[in-house]
């Protein structure tokens, strides 16, 4: 039996790249939305349109990022 090391590290560097990606994305929407918190404190009834805007478009990310990482695994969708 064969491994090929070249292939099966070129794996592993995407697999860390992308799960460090999609960690710091989603962070990035936790911190939109405690902008969005901090700006009902401030403001009282107040939202913050670009911490809801930043949240949601983080949070489309990692679903997208996930969806496809389901695509890939599932193979009735292919």
């Amino acid at each position: 039996m064969q491994l090929d090391w070249s292939a099966l590290g070129q794996v592993a560097a995407v697999s860390v790249g992308v799960t460090v990606a999609v960690v710091t994305v989603f962070a990035l929407g936790v911190l939109g939305l405690a902008r969005v918190e901090a700006a009902r404190e401030e403001n009282g009834t107040g939202s913050s349109t670009v911490g809801l805007t930043q949240a949601g478009l983080c949070f489309v990310a990692c679903a997208a990022v996930v969806g496809y990482g389901i695509y890939l695994i599932v193979p009735q969708f292919h």
